[in-house]
Parts: C-alpha cells; sequence; structure tokens
C-alpha cells in the first residue's frame, strides 16, 4: 500500500508491549479465578460442624484432604510466578525510551514557544559551536539541530512542520510489527516453521478433537450417552421394576466401565475378594446371563453397592472402589429418574407403550436415600443415628415406649427418653440428642388454582392446574413436632365442627317443629368457603336451614310482619345489595393483587440464581458431602401413575415456594391424588399429603358475544342518519354555489 512502510521491531522495545499486555491478559483472571478461597474460613466451618457430623465418613476424609494436600500451595507458587513476571516486564516497559512522539523544534533548541527571531538564531549559534562535527561533537545532535533551525527560520519548512508535524513535509507512515526481527531471519525459518506446524496442525487440533469427543459422550449432567440409553431401554422393558432389579440395572451403568471411564478399576485381586464377598451377601443373582449384569464391572460394582448397604467392612483396595462407586450412584439415580419422566411424558402424548410405573421411580428415589445412609430398605430409621445398633432397637419398640421413627424418638418425654435409651453414656446421649437436632423437619403447605381464569377456584375439564407448595424447613425439635401437632389437631377439631353443626341443625329443626316457638328469631345467612380443590361447602345443609326458616317464618307475629313498609324493605335490599356488590369488589382486587405479587415472585426467582448448598446431610458412610435436597411431584397413588414430573428441590435453605402444574383430568368429577414429599438424603422424613379434586364441566364457547349483536332498528336508524347527512352536505354545496 502506498505512503506504508511495515518494519520488524529490530531493538524489541515494541515486543515488550506485547508481551505484557498478554502476561497481564492471563495472570489477571487467572488469580481471581484460581487463588485458592480462604483456608481457615474452611476449617471454621469444619470446626462447627464437628460437634454433629465428626463421625461422618465425609467429615472425616475432608480433614485428612485439607492436611495432606499440596495443590492449593502449587496454585498459590504459581501465580505468583506469573504476577512476578508481569512486574517485572510492566517495569522494563516503563523504562523504554519513547520512540514515536510529537516533533517540536522549540524542545530541539531549548526555547520558549513564540520566541523571536533573533533569538533563534543566537540560540542556534551557540548550539552548532557546541556539537558541530568539526569541533568534535555530535553529528546526530547537530542534524537535529540544524533541521529545528530550518523549521523555524525557513518559511516552507515551518508551513510543512505546522501542517503535517514534520519540516521535511509528508512522509511514509511506519508501522512497527510486535514481533523481533530473528524470528522472520532466512537461518530461522525451518525452526520458526515447525513451532508453526507443531502448535496449530498438532496441538490445537488434539485439544479441540478431545473437548469435543467428550462433550458428544456426556449430557448436560455429565453422565454417559450411553447409560443414558441404557436406562432408557430398561425402563421400557420394565415399566415395573423391584429394588433388587433397580440395583442391577443402576450398576450397569458404563461409569463403572473401566473402558468408558478412566477412573473405574478392575484389580487382579477382585478375583479372590468379589466372590468372598458374594457368598457373605448370599443371592445376589450372579448366575444371571442377561448382558450387561454378566458383565465383570457390571457385577463388581453391585457387590459393593450391596455391601454399602448392609455395612460390611471390605478390603482397603476395594475401599477405594467401594467409595467411588457410592460417591458415583446419587446422579444416576437422578438420571433414572428423568428418564423415567421422559418415558411418562411420552406415553401420555403419543401412547402405544406402558410408561414406568410409580413404584419404580419411587423406588430410585428410596435407593438414594439407601445410598446416602447406608440403610437396607427393611431396616429402622433409627439406625441412621450415631451409637445405634440393632440390639438397641429392641429397646425403642417395647410395648412401653413403641419408638419406631425419628419423630416418636423426638416426641418422647426427656424422662422417658434417657431411661428408653440407658444403654448410651452421658456423651454419647448428648452426641445423639445433637444429631437428631439437625435432622430436617418440613412442614408443606399446599393451594390449588386454575391461573389466568375468572375464577381461579373453579377447576373445569382440561384445564391447568398449578398447586402451589410452600416449604418450610425447621430443625427437628420437640417445639417444631408440638406446632405442628397443634395444627393437626385444630383442622381435625374444625372438621368435626362442620359435622356437629349439621346434626345440630337437624335436631334444631326438629325442635323448632314441634315446639312452634313464637319468638322470631333472625337465622344466620349459611357461610361459604372455598375449599382447596375448587369447591364451595356451607356449614349447614341448605335444606335443613330453608325448613327451619320456613317454620319460624309462619310463626312470627304478623305485627312485626307489617312493620316495614314495601318502600323501606326495598330501600334494605338495594343496601344490601350494594353491600354485597363492594365486598366482591374488594375480593377481586385482592385476588387481582393476590396474582400480580404471585408473578412478580416468580419473575424474581426465575432472575435469581439461588445456591445449592442448604444444610449438610448427616451420613455415617457416605463418602461425599451431601446437600439437603428434596423430590416434589404429585401422583395418582391409586392408578401407580406420575401427575406432575418430579420437581428437584434443591435451593430449600428455609423457606421455598413451589409451583406444581398439571393438566385437570377430561371427565368431570372428584379425583383423589397426593402430594409426595420425598427426601434424597434421609430415610423416614418423607410426606404425603392428600390432595382433592373436583372437575366441572367447562364453559361452552360463545359464538357471537352480545355486544356484536347490533338490533335491526339500530341499523336501519344509522343508515337514517348517514343519508340525512349526504342529503345536507348536498344542499350546503349548493347553497355555496
Amino acid at each position: 500500500m502506498a505512503g506504508q512502510q511495515f518494519q520488524y521491531d529490530d531493538s524489541g522495545n515494541t515486543f515488550f508491549y506485547f508481551l505484557t499486555s498478554f502476561v497481564g491478559l492471563i495472570v489477571i483472571p487467572a488469580t481471581y479465578y484460581l487463588w485458592p478461597r480462604d483456608q481457615n474460613a474452611e476449617q471454621l466451618r469444619l470446626k462447627s460442624l464437628r460437634r454433629v457430623h465428626g463421625r461422618c465418613l465425609w467429615y472425616r476424609l475432608r480433614l485428612m484432604k485439607s492436611q495432606q494436600s499440596i495443590v492449593p500451595t502449587l496454585k498459590k507458587a504459581a501465580l505468583l510466578f506469573g504476577w512476578a513476571v508481569f512486574l517485572l516486564l510492566s517495569y522494563k516497559v516503563s523504562k523504554l525510551d519513547r520512540e514515536y512522539q510529537e516533533y517540536n523544534p522549540y524542545e530541539v533548541l531549548n526555547l520558549d514557544p513564540g520566541a523571536s527571531l533573533s533569538e533563534i538564531k543566537k540560540q542556534y549559534h551557540v548550539l552548532s559551536l557546541k556539537y558541530h562535527p568539526d569541533k568534535g561533537g555530535d553529528e546526530a545532535a547537530f542534524m537535529r539541530i540544524a533541521k529545528a533551525y530550518a523549521a523555524l527560520t525557513n518559511e516552507q519548512s515551518r508551513q510543512n512542520w505546522e501542517i503535517y508535524g514534520n519540516p521535511d513535509g509528508p512522509g511514509a507512515t511506519s508501522f512497527g510489527i510486535a514481533l523481533p526481527a530473528w524470528i522472520v531471519d532466512q537461518k530461522n525459518s525451518m525452526l520458526v516453521l515447525l513451532v508453526y506446524g507443531l502448535a496449530f496442525m498438532v496441538i490445537l487440533p488434539v485439544v479441540v478433537g478431545t473437548w469435543w469427543y467428550r462433550s458428544i459422550r456426556y449430557s448436560g449432567d455429565q453422565i454417559l450417552i450411553n447409560t443414558t440409553q441404557l436406562f432408557m431401554h430398561f425402563m421400557y422393558k420394565t415399566p415395573n421394576m423391584n429394588m433388587k432389579r433397580l440395583v442391577m440395572v443402576l450398576t450397569a451403568a458404563f461409569e463403572f466401565d473401566p473402558r468408558s471411564n478412566k477412573e473405574a478399576t478392575i484389580r487382579p485381586t477382585d478375583n479372590t475378594e468379589v466372590p468372598q464377598l458374594i457368598r457373605e451377601l448370599g443371592n445376589i443373582n450372579v448366575k444371571k446371563k442377561e448382558p450387561p449384569f454378566c458383565y465383570p464391572y457390571s457385577l463388581k460394582a453391585r457387590v459393593l453397592v450391596l455391601a454399602h448397604l448392609a455395612r460390611m467392612d471390605v478390603s482397603e483396595e476395594l475401599d477405594e472402589d467401594q467409595r467411588f462407586v457410592v460417591r458415583k450412584t446419587p446422579p444416576l439415580l437422578q438420571e433414572m429418574i428423568n428418564v423415567g419422566c421422559q418415558l411418562t411424558m411420552m406415553a401420555n402424548s403419543r401412547g402405544g407403550f406402558h410408561a414406568p410405573r410409580l413404584v419404580t421411580i419411587e423406588n430410585c428415589m428410596k435407593l438414594t436415600q439407601m445410598i446416602v445412609q447406608g440403610l437396607q430398605e427393611s431396616k429402622s430409621p433409627l439406625l441412621q443415628l450415631p451409637h445405634f445398633e440393632e440390639e438397641h432397637l429392641r429397646y425403642c419398640i417395647s410395648k412401653k415406649y413403641k419408638v419406631r421413627s425419628l419423630q416418636d424418638l423426638v416426641s418422647l418425654k426427656d424422662s422417658d427418653r434417657r431411661s428408653m435409651l440407658r444403654f448410651l453414656g452421658e456423651e454419647k446421649y448428648d452426641e445423639v440428642m445433637a444429631v437428631l437436632g439437625s435432622f430436617p423437619h418440613i412442614t408443606m403447605d399446599t393451594k390449588l388454582q386454575v391461573l389466568d381464569d375468572e375464577d381461579s377456584n373453579n377447576i373445569t375439564a382440561g384445564s391447568i392446574v398449578t398447586v402451589t407448595v410452600t416449604l418450610t424447613r425447621k430443625r427437628m425439635s420437640l417445639p417444631n413436632l408440638i406446632c405442628l401437632f397443634v395444627k393437626q389437631a385444630d383442622s381435625s377439631k374444625s372438621k368435626a365442627k362442620v359435622w356437629q353443626n349439621k346434626s345440630k341443625g337437624a335436631k334444631k329443626t326438629a325442635k323448632s317443629k314441634k315446639k312452634k316457638l313464637t319468638k322470631k328469631k333472625a337465622t344466620p345467612a349459611p357461610t361459604k368457603a372455598k375449599q382447596a380443590n375448587g369447591n364451595v361447602a356451607g356449614n349447614v345443609p341448605a335444606k335443613e336451614e330453608d325448613d327451619e326458616a320456613s317454620d319460624k317464618g309462619s310463626e312470627s307475629d304478623d305485627g312485626d310482619a307489617n312493620k316495614d313498609s314495601p318502600s323501606e324493605r326495598d330501600d334494605d335490599s338495594d343496601k344490601q345489595s350494594d353491600t354485597e356488590v363492594d365486598e366482591m369488589a374488594g375480593d377481586d382486587e385482592e385476588e387481582w393483587e393476590a396474582l400480580q405479587q404471585s408473578i412478580q415472585r416468580r419473575e424474581r426467582a426465575l432472575l435469581e440464581t439461588k445456591s445449592k448448598v442448604t444444610h449438610p446431610v448427616y451420613s455415617l458412610y457416605f463418602p461425599e458431602e451431601k446437600q439437603e435436597w428434596w423430590w416434589l411431584y404429585i401422583a395418582d397413588r391409586r392408578d401407580q401413575t406420575l401427575i406432575s414430573m418430579p420437581y428437584h428441590v434443591c435451593t430449600l435453605k428455609d423457606t421455598e415456594e413451589v409451583e406444581l402444574k398439571f393438566p385437570a383430568p377430561s371427565k368431570t368429577g372428584n379425583y383423589q391424588y397426593s402430594v409426595i414429599l420425598r427426601s434424597d438424603s434421609y430415610m423416614g422424613l418423607d410426606q404425603i399429603k392428600p390432595l382433592k379434586l373436583e372437575v366441572h364441566e367447562a364453559k361452552a364457547m360463545l359464538d357471537n358475544h352480545p355486544q356484536w349483536d347490533i338490533p335491526d332498528t339500530e341499523e336501519e336508524d344509522e343508515e337514517q342518519e348517514d343519508s340525512d347527512g349526504i342529503e345536507e352536505s348536498e344542499d350546503d354545496d349548493e347553497d355555496n354555489d
């Protein structure tokens, strides 16, 4: 390109600018993301958890890892070295001479701007005597002085300097390339070509190919695609899957196959240790020849999982493999639940095959609890507590105490609890109570409605039903359980009062017919309460109240009946109707505000990113710290089908609001569903709440809305007005003419 000149940086100054910027772009973000977090904060957190979680396997492994790990030290050393290089390069750049600066002849002659011509000549004469080459001066400095003198005294040179910034006129634009000249030197061409070829033809394709190969093998939850396909095949093949079959399918995952996962290992000692564990466990379907259940990796993983559930001791080598298998099982079971939900939705939309039964999906959830706690399904939930053994359960299930669950243990009196746990010393008893107090206690409130409908409490066939579930997490302590029992007792009492009111109303009706009271009594209007299923129920039967009111009205005095004139009664009825209209308007406004608030809450929830760190789980045999998570879903336990897909609640720290949506049945009638909350970590803390649904017939769609029906008389009037307007306009035109 004309007027431009490209040159390499022989001095290397420009290269230092490039190198400093490159190192800074790497070091600054790496420090932000890779600098080890405060180890003291982690140590303080572990110290605060020691009283409750001190006996947990994951806690002991975390302490050992924090003491032996040198990774944080290596990270700090590498980042500090990078910062040292960056600061050294910055210091080097700050010391470089500025080669590209604006030319100013006054600075060259050491004069102030605006000096007179005589001062310029005088200063030039002084500097010439000093830097003239014949006088032993610097030739380059003398050339700069002569150039500056010409720029200030010669008219053409001065004009070039003022316009182009250079006394010599416009020059070629010079671009410096931030690479040293030796890179393009002929002697080093082969070496540079070799480095470029190695970087762009070998290293870059290998890195991109490795990333692409890994990305296509794994799903978004870092589960192998082959494993997902395996789960889908067996859940489609066996819709009703018991626990034994479920363990076999789980341990056949390709995550445990050394050919698919490098973390999985097959040791030479497995040929002797695994058969020994099989003999101790008993019947585990070893002779089943169905692939992949008969493969060595699947058999080994199955044996290790069953040994973990039985709390059996294994060798040191197998212990490491068992930790790997147990650590992988919760995400694999979550993937099985997702696959079951996908098959259920496909069966509901397309048909043609049987969807997985509800018991299959619930067995996946139960198996997750069993894996985390290291307990078999038939074992007591009390064995989740420390210092509890099988022989101690006989004290709990005796006729005197009848303690079979964690809730029963908490609800005992302190004296009875201490007497029952007399096999524990004071220190162990305090530890058991501290652990029991850390267990979660969840209260679940449900609200049933049809959003974006005129009557949100009226459920029609085919409408989208929204169940808003509010979960509140507290610690499992006696006051919290007492509050729960009081609420349940109040609800049962209120239900009993409804039935009592009905019987009392019938008795009053009978007495009124017999006694024929003469004193007039005001009959209270039957109050209506909105039920959770969208129905409106009165507290007193309507027929009995009408009979009673008619009896009382017929026996009232004639004078009292004739006291109010017809006009006064009309006024009273108008006031009453106005009051009812105001109340209805107020209810509509409250419902509208509540709807807007719920919409705003949902929008904020979508924008907010909540942490999945909730509360650490107390698990004696799980090798990794796990957080409390839950599954929430609606099911028809009678038909063993899912109504809404399970929602994995991963952010329940104190309070969480979850919306479950499902289409209402296409047929009218009463339906009995269940809102189910299941823990993925604890056994015996699941909750089931009934959900009654009454589906009404949908309103018929109007073909023509009344407001668009224009009577014939109105059309004739409009046509007459149009014709009159035309005649008037014609008359006006004639007048103007």
